[in-house]
C-alpha cells in the first residue's frame, strides 16, 4: 500500500491507457491530427478528457462553460457526455486552431451543443454575468493563459450554481511551482492561484495529479 501517489512509468502509463482508456474514433483522430502541431503541448491528455467527460456526466451538468478551446479535443469531449438539450461555451482567441475542433465537433455531431466564442475570455465571462447568467453553469474548464487564471476563476465561480465545479488545468506545471527561482508570470500566476484556493472557503477542494495537475473546485 502507498502513502503518497503511484509515480507512472511509461510502461505502466500505456498500462492504464490500455485498460481504462474509451476514446472514439472521432476524438482519437483529432488528438492524432493535434499531435503534429506546433504547439500540441496545449493538448489534454486522453485520460483526462475522459475524466471531465465523467465528471460531467456526474454532476448531470447541462450547461458548460470552456476557458481554452485550442483544437477543441476537451469540448469534444464533454460535449459528448452532455445531453441533448446540453449547451457548452468554448471560449478562445484562435480561429485557426478551433477551427480544427469544429470539422470533428461536426463529425460527432456536437455541433449544436457548442457556442464558440472568438474573443477574449474576459470580456465573454463579463457578458455572460451581464446577462443576469450567474449562478446558471454547472461545470467550467479553465486552460488558458495563465496569468489570468485568477480572474477566470472568480468569474466561473460566479457564473456557476452552488454544487456547481470548476476545473483548473496545469496546476502542477512541470513541477516548476515549486522552484522559487521561477519567477515567469505563468508560474507565479498559477502558485497564486494555488495557495489561495487552499484557503478559499468558498468552495470544497481536490488537486489531483492527473496530467499536469487539475484541481476541482466545488461551489459551497
Amino acid at each position: 500500500m502507498f502513502i503518497k501517489t503511484l509515480t507512472l512509468t511509461e510502461p505502466l502509463y500505456e498500462y492504464l491507457i490500455k485498460v481504462s482508456l474509451r476514446e472514439s474514433d472521432v476524438l482519437r483522430r483529432l488528438r492524432e491530427e493535434t499531435m503534429l502541431h506546433p504547439m500540441a503541448r496545449m493538448q489534454v491528455a486522453p485520460e483526462q478528457g475522459q475524466f471531465m467527460a465523467l465528471l460531467v456526466e456526474l454532476l448531470g451538468a447541462r450547461r458548460v462553460i470552456e476557458i481554452g478551446t485550442y483544437t477543441g479535443y476537451s469540448a469534444l469531449c464533454m460535449a459528448a457526455a452532455l445531453p441533448a438539450e446540453g449547451h457548452l461555451v468554448a471560449c478562445d482567441i484562435n480561429a485557426e486552431w478551433t477551427a480544427i475542433g469544429q470539422r470533428y465537433w461536426r463529425e460527432a455531431g456536437v455541433t449544436d451543443k457548442i457556442q464558440l466564442r472568438l474573443a477574449p475570455a474576459v470580456e465573454t465571462l463579463a457578458e455572460l454575468l451581464s446577462l443576469k447568467e450567474a449562478g446558471t453553469f454547472d461545470f467550467a474548464f479553465i486552460d488558458a493563459d495563465k496569468v489570468n487564471y485568477n480572474h477566470y476563476y472568480e468569474h466561473c465561480l460566479k457564473l456557476l450554481r452552488p454544487g456547481g465545479l470548476i476545473a483548473i488545468d496545469n496546476v502542477l506545471w512541470s513541477g516548476r511551482v515549486i522552484d522559487p527561482l521561477d519567477q515567469d508570470p505563468d508560474t507565479l500566476a498559477i502558485h497564486a492561484l494555488n495557495t489561495k484556493l487552499r484557503d478559499d472557503e468558498r468552495v470544497s477542494l481536490s488537486m489531483l495529479p492527473i496530467s499536469d495537475g487539475l484541481t476541482l473546485a466545488r461551489k459551497r
